[in-house]
């Protein structure tokens, strides 16, 4: 086959890029240019948010399949199904679990009871378009450039999930990490434990907090297999590991790769330093299931966990993030609430 990706040389497009490659698929890869694209790829150069404008060097590629990693409004959604309408057999578009009003409700932006769990493809949608503050946005915008001043995926799944002529795939993505994640998720565990810290501190309502995860090797094959399965037509994916882990459990896995012989303390959020608390409502939890995915396609996680979080966490080492970052680090404030609650 023939597959383009739209931002394809990115943290997780590069890995679908792989993944494609190593079963004998042409790749072509479109994007601004600011970074290398993956070797052995076709590049196209371009911007998402003038698409029309390289329509004819996109349809000349001849796409079977086009996959969306950074598709970002319903506005660029549709210029996307124009573009593609009759020049390819389908589009995919990377999604994500913050469609679910169940994060509407963690983060404080939608009223209602709490969501049930698992979540599933068929759990409501948060009524509330654009799910995070201007504040949020600006912050988002600075780790990833193409996340437009209209964000949100909600309006760009309906457009392609409802093109009469041009049959959609919506994968909802998890929290990804792996090497290369640009959030650095496991960097406040790696610092704390490279820093020779004896006790690390975890707020009680967030050590208990379950979210759904997925290491971006095992996330880009979900994307492969979608993108060249035409039984993932017409259809809606979660897609992430099961089961959910609490960040507590998470800290606990981080530590033991490390070989940390120190002690995790989870202290009453009122007697927790305010830089480790988390803002939102950690009782509504985030776990969702990807029973679809694995049922309708036969998706399996190539890496297993353990050696997912052995990779992440060599990288991680090796690889601290921004400066910005260093606002989650307050040792003596640490250290005092220790000395408190001993």
């Amino acid at each position: 086959m023939r597959l383009l990706l739209i931002g394809g040389n990115g943290f997780i497009g590069r890995f679908v890029a792989a993944a494609l490659q190593a079963q004998g698929h042409a790749v072509a890869v479109f994007h601004r240019g600011t970074t290398a694209a993956p070797t052995l790829v076709d590049e196209i150069r371009g911007d998402h948010n003038q698409l029309a404008a390289s329509a004819q060097e996109l349809k000349r590629f001849a796409p079977d399949v086009v996959i969306d990693l950074v598709l970002s409004s319903g506005a660029q959604a549709d210029d996307l199904m124009k573009v593609f309408r009759g020049a390819t057999r389908r589009v995919v578009m990377l999604s994500s679990m913050d469609v679910y009003r169940a994060v509407g409700i963690s983060h404080g932006t939608e009223s209602g009871p709490l969501q049930d769990l698992p979540l599933t493809e068929e759990s409501e949608l948060r009524r509330n378009l654009h799910p995070y503050p201007p504040e949020n946005m600006r912050l988002l915008r600075k780790v990833f450039p193409w996340v437009t001043d209209d964000y949100d995926k909600i309006p760009a799944e309906r457009i392609v999930m409802n093109d009469p002529e041009l049959p959609g795939t919506v994968l909802r993505l998890p929290m990804v990490y792996g090497p290369g994640d640009p959030l650095h998720r496991f960097y406040p565990v790696v610092k704390r434990v490279a820093d020779g810290r004896r006790h690390i501190i975890f707020p009680e309502a967030l050590a208990a907090w379950h979210s759904p995860r997925g290491y971006v090797e095992n996330v880009a094959a979900a994307i492969a297999l979608a993108a060249t399965d035409d039984r993932a037509a017409q259809r809606v994916f979660n897609v992430c590991e099961e089961p959910a882990f609490g960040e507590l459990e998470w800290a606990r896995k981080i530590a033991s790769e490390m070989r940390w012989e120190g002690e995790f303390v989870v202290l009453p959020d009122n007697r927790t330093p305010p830089h480790l608390l988390k803002p939102g409502n950690a009782a509504q939890h985030w776990t969702a299931s990807s029973a679809r995915i694995r049922r309708e396609l036969g998706y399996n996680e190539p890496v297993a966990i353990d050696e997912a979080i052995r990779r992440t966490t060599a990288w991680q080492r090796e690889n601290a993030p921004a400066v910005e970052f260093l606002a989650q680090f307050d040792y003596a404030a640490e250290d005092a609430a220790l000395d408190h609650n001993r």
